[in-house]
């Protein structure tokens, strides 16, 4: 596919089973080769909080910080859809301040939707930004804004009760407007219901193969962040090692005189 990737093309990949391809860029020179390669959607994800500030967790990253991101992710994009996490107190502390931050995203950065944490207790959050016209992605399971309530980053949905919940909280995403949603940490077959029961995609991320789609944290498949790993990651390539070949090559060739050389130099 080489059209621009819509809202309404991705809902059609689900109709057609056609899987969807999800990836977390946080820049511009990431973005336009995750775009070049033909990834459907780029996430710019408060995960940067992790693999980009170095943080424990999302919850320090700011709005002013998400949207400085997505600016840099959209320049470097010609043919992906960019979707914009909402970080935590962008949208939870009342209606008004959601739809003006998902419609700064929008406005300010140019993204072309936002993804919000939360189910249930999020349906007329979500419903208030769809109404303005803005494409919502949703996001259930483990929600890494709500660590501490999990007591840190668990499966969800192993317990009838929380699968139940989790279900739910599916269903009230697709009921808010959602164009899809995001399935976190949750079992396999837990997933592969959602998947049956939800008319919208659903984007995989340690939720088995059944989904619609699959994400991924861009740093964790290309082997650059590499003090913690989750099961649920591949590692497609060890980048973090050609770096590191590449930048003991530089400071041997400097310090035994052999760059620059005359190719290298002007006169």
């Amino acid at each position: 596919m080489t059209e621009k990737v819509t809202v309404p093309e991705i809902k059609k990949m689900k109709q057609r089973g056609e899987k969807i391809t999800v990836l977390t860029a946080y820049d511009y020179s990431f973005a336009r080769i995750l775009d070049g390669a033909g990834i459907d959607i780029l996430l710019v994800g408060d995960s940067l909080g992790s693999v980009i500030q170095g943080q424990g967790s999302t919850l320090p990253v700011t709005l002013e910080e998400m949207i400085y991101h997505t600016k840099a992710v959209v320049r470097g994009r010609k043919r992906a859809l960019v979707v914009a996490d909402m970080p935590f107190l962008s949208f939870q502390v009342s209606l008004e301040e959601a739809k003006r931050n998902a419609g700064r995203f929008l406005q300010e950065a140019g993204a072309e939707a936002v993804k919000p944490e939360g189910g249930v207790q999020q349906l007329e959050t979500i419903e208030a930004i769809v109404r303005m016209g803005i494409p919502v992605m949703g996001h259930v399971g483990l929600t890494p804004q709500s660590v501490h309530r999990f007591g840190g980053y668990k499966v969800q949905g192993k317990e009838k009760e929380e699968r139940g919940a989790i279900l739910q909280d599916a269903l009230a995403v697709e009921e808010g407007g959602a164009f899809s949603v995001v399935l976190e940490g949750i079992p396999l077959d837990l997933a592969q219901e959602i998947t049956r029961r939800l008319s919208i995609p659903t984007i995989g991320i340690g939720a088995g193969i059944h989904c619609d789609g699959q994400v991924l944290v861009v740093h964790d498949m290309l082997g650059l962040f590499d003090i913690y790993t989750p099961k649920f990651v591949k590692q497609y390539v060890d980048l973090k090692g050609v770096m590191t070949d590449a930048v003991k090559n530089f400071i041997a060739e400097v310090r035994e005189g052999k760059f620059p050389d005359e190719e290298h130099s002007f006169h």
